[in-house]
């Protein structure tokens, strides 16, 4: 059954996703979608990371029912709730105390966008200063603010009016491997003459997401880290994407050992993909006068109630050894078909459950989604010319789904790409 005519004509042309995956989903569960048909799809798409612990996750759906029948109120803005409460405690709890993070927690708004907007403003609040430093093939939202900090053009041409108060800087690898964009940053900063002055701060992505996979290295991370506190400026790590678990710990800069001033989460932080957005600001910086910064919906219980169960996943490291295991199945299935490409065609991209393909040619990426939804396996392209494959699958899926998912993979290749690879079905032991 595809999507009805009236659907086009009423909805607005700024839709996206549905343009190439015209199947009307009718119910999900864990990674596994189905539509109206019957016909069943394995998500490697995961609500663009929105949905980490999968569809309808039942340990989380329980606690949520639980709520709603009992009445629990929905909406407080900042009142004080119960949710709220268990939610506030649960979390230093289970990830702050244990990694010895001490952050004053901030609702915002409730999608990502929002939480970037109100870090951007904390800092020129914090620093007095104007100006933020963002990265080439950043992506942090699409209002204003978080807009003028994101690099991708047609984003960007959408605004309709000067994106202003950023500079743009080189991000880990993009003059190539052998040169040290962190050395180039530095030295614009620390010559006179450069027209470079000190920010308010410094937004990163450990991972860009949309921008295409590009992974930042532990020591340009520590680089980064280091010439913000040179500099005065505030360190804002954009974990919307990358955190929650994604790439393997809860948060994405952990394994660098770094200690951004502020952290941007949503996506995933609800766990049910309920919208709830969050920012993580150190307390020496907590300037903000009482409702300097609001939104109505920055008290939604629902999500806090599902927040603090997916919380639960957390108490030890099962799942986080489980995202190990799975990222090696994913890149030696990556690798396997990679080497039966013809050389320069593709290359494993990412890391942790967030990783990909990038191909010389974009079109083969955008040929390739189309495959895998005809296989039976939702994925999307990121990239600055959606030239990269992009899997999400969630962190809790099954490893004979996520084998199945693979396998659904190699079939699309040996569409597209007419590569021969051993099937995937002999990578389960690694699982």
């Amino acid at each position: 059954m595809n999507t009805s005519t009236s659907i086009y004509q009423l909805e607005s042309n700024v839709r996206s996703y549905c343009r190439d995956c015209d199947v009307v989903f009718a119910t999900g569960r864990g990674a596994t979608l189905t539509d109206v048909q019957g016909l069943s799809y394995v998500d490697f798409f995961a609500g663009a990371g929105s949905l980490n612990y999968g569809h309808n996750n039942p340990h989380l759906k329980k606690q949520l029912l639980a709520y709603i029948e009992q009445d629990g109120v929905t909406n407080t803005l900042d009142f004080h709730s119960d949710a709220k409460s268990r939610f506030i405690e649960r979390f230093e709890q289970v990830i702050l105390k244990p990694r010895g993070m001490h952050y004053k927690l901030q609702f915002t708004g409730p999608t990502g966008t929002n939480a970037v907007e109100a870090a951007l403003k904390l800092a020129r609040k914090a620093t007095g200063r104007s100006t933020v430093a963002a990265f080439t093939h950043a992506f942090h939202g699409v209002s204003l603010g978080a807009l003028a900090a994101t690099a991708n053009g047609d984003k960007r041409s959408a605004g309709g009016v000067e994106l202003s108060n950023v500079v743009r800087l080189p991000y880990d690898g993009f003059f190539g491997p052998d040169i040290d964009s962190a050395d180039i940053i530095a030295t614009l900063y620390s010559t006179a003459g450069s027209g470079y002055e000190k920010p308010a701060a410094i937004i990163l992505e450990t991972v860009q997401g949309e921008g295409g996979l590009n992974c930042a290295s532990t020591h340009w991370l520590k680089r980064i880290e280091q010439l913000c506190k040179d500099l005065g400026a505030l360190l804002i790590v954009d974990d919307i994407q990358a955190g929650c678990g994604r790439t393997g710990s809860f948060f994405s800069f952990e394994p660098a050992g770094i200690s951004p001033d502020i952290v941007c989460l949503s996506k995933s932080i609800s766990g049910y993909g309920l919208p709830m957005s969050l920012v993580l600001i150190k307390p020496e910086h907590d300037c903000w006068a009482p409702g300097e910064h609001n939104g109505t919906f920055r008290g939604s219980n629902p999500a806090f109630v599902t927040a603090c169960a997916a919380l639960d996943y957390w108490q030890d490291t099962r799942l986080q050894d489980t995202i190990g295991v799975y990222s090696r199945l994913i890149r030696t299935a990556l690798d396997t078909l990679v080497a039966q490409t013809s050389p320069g065609t593709a290359q494993v991209v990412g890391r942790g459950l967030f990783m990909g393909l990038k191909f010389s040619d974009p079109d083969i990426a955008t040929r390739l989604v189309s495959a895998c939804l005809e296989h039976g396996l939702l994925v999307e392209t990121c990239g600055p010319q959606s030239e990269v494959l992009k899997l999400m699958p969630p962190l809790t899926i099954d490893a004979n789904t996520l084998t199945l998912g693979l396998e659904k993979l190699q079939q699309a290749c040996l569409n597209v790409l007419c590569v021969h690879t051993p099937t995937v079905t002999a990578l389960r032991g690694i699982a």
